[in-house]
């Protein structure tokens, strides 16, 4: 079959980087793996780009990068984050102007990110076959996991403009009629846009391109508990690190020397939680890190035995980490982080309460600490998983599959 030529908008990448912009980066080299593509993004990202294609020698024969941007009228407001959707929107909005008056030619299109599917895509525009996404958002935080009134008040505020671009934009309408194949990153997006099944497939955007070499996980001396993300109210830090203290409490003294819960990342919510720890027993085995870059961080992983994440997001590029280098994890059995794992690899446990969720944590966590056969198997299920869905070359033969399958269809009609 002939290479096709992929047009992929991604407005965010850096190679450097994880998250949004690492997905921006793997997605654009796993598709040039087997068809051409043409990636569009934005002027800002350029040196990054080509700093590391330069570093690391990677193959681009397959991949030819546009720098676009919007007039400077159009963006002076623009400062960081500060109106980044806003500023998103209309570089969509804008963007099929500048590949017609570039007269870029390709077969089909594909929007890669953000990921955030409350802003519709334009690529339809261009009238050729468009695959959306993987796009993604995340749940309502359940209210019993909000410990403060400003950020209950702020996550339903999110909602309720979430709701209303699915729901009453004209181009959200457009976006999901006019594209041939939407990609949801976990169940809830086929639900909350109402995305007919015959123009739907799963896939989550989160991968990784570092298996851990070997196992050796559990020590007879130490059990390291890891937790690792942004400190914000969505990711329920909190309830992790009560729940290693109600964990350690149920030890025997000398066992408690031998545990320890370490936290990496910064965010709004450090202050509030290095309180709580300061009020708590286990206060001398909790271990507050900043953030450490992801060529880092493996070291971290590999220390650790388990891997706890209380969080409400519906991804959690973490948990692939966690699961590359054999780690069980622990998390909620909700979408996002609860549908990437299954029982050969993971805990997951069921919403009730604050106070009952703590409990089932620390059970979880006690559970891993005793129970070494169970460990063992859950760590191993961890690589077995990570190796069949989570790398970037299963991604790519994803992706690989898709464009041929919109490429039979669109030769059919």
């Amino acid at each position: 079959m002939l290479k096709k030529i992929i047009l992929m908008s991604a407005y965010d990448i850096n190679p450097y980087k994880g998250s949004e912009s690492g997905t921006g980066w793997n997605f654009v080299l796993q598709a040039a793996s087997y068809n051409r593509v043409i990636a569009i993004t934005r002027k800002n990202n350029k040196p990054n780009i080509e700093k590391y294609i330069e570093e690391f020698g990677i193959e681009i024969s397959n991949i030819t990068f546009h720098y676009y941007d919007l007039p400077y009228y159009l963006r002076f407001w623009k400062r960081g984050a500060r109106g980044s959707s806003i500023y998103f929107y209309l570089w969509q909005m804008f963007m099929p102007l500048f590949v017609k008056n570039n007269n870029i030619r390709f077969d089909l299109a594909h929007n890669v990110n953000f990921h955030a599917d409350a802003f519709p895509s334009f690529l339809w525009i261009l009238r050729k076959p468009v695959i959306w996404g993987p796009i993604n958002h995340n749940e309502k935080i359940p209210k019993e996991y909000i410990n403060f009134k400003k950020e209950y008040l702020k996550d339903r505020l999110k909602w309720i403009v979430k709701f209303i671009n699915w729901n009453y934009d004209p181009f959200m309408y457009l976006a999901k009629k006019k594209s041939d194949l939407i990609i949801g990153g976990n169940s809830s997006v086929q639900k909350r846009l109402g995305i007919a099944e015959s123009k739907f497939i799963q896939l989550t955007q989160v991968a990784s391109n570092k298996p851990y070499k070997g196992l050796g996980k559990m020590s007879s001396h130490q059990f390291n508990v890891l937790m690792v993300g942004r400190f914000l109210t969505i990711k329920s830090f909190d309830l992790g690190i009560y729940s290693f203290d109600n964990f350690w409490s149920e030890l025997e003294r000398e066992e408690r020397k031998n545990v320890k819960l370490t936290i990496i990342g910064q965010g709004p919510m450090e202050s509030y939680l290095k309180e709580i720890v300061a009020g708590l027993a286990s206060k001398e085995n909790i271990e507050f890190i900043a953030w450490v870059d992801k060529d880092k961080i493996d070291a971290f992983y590999k220390m650790a035995s388990v891997f706890l994440f209380p969080s409400h997001e519906g991804a959690g590029m973490v948990v692939i980490e966690a699961l590359s280098n054999g780690l069980p994890v622990i998390c909620f059995n909700n979408v996002g982080p609860g549908e990437f794992v299954d029982d050969s690899c993971a805990i997951k446990i069921a919403y009730s309460n604050y106070e009952k969720s703590i409990s089932d944590y620390s059970t979880a966590i006690l559970k891993l600490y005793l129970d070494k056969n169970l460990h063992c198997k859950l760590s191993n299920g961890a690589l077995d998983i990570f190796e069949k869905k989570y790398t970037w070359d299963c991604k790519g033969l994803a992706l690989k599959n898709i464009y041929n399958e919109l490429d039979k269809k669109s030769t059919n009609v």
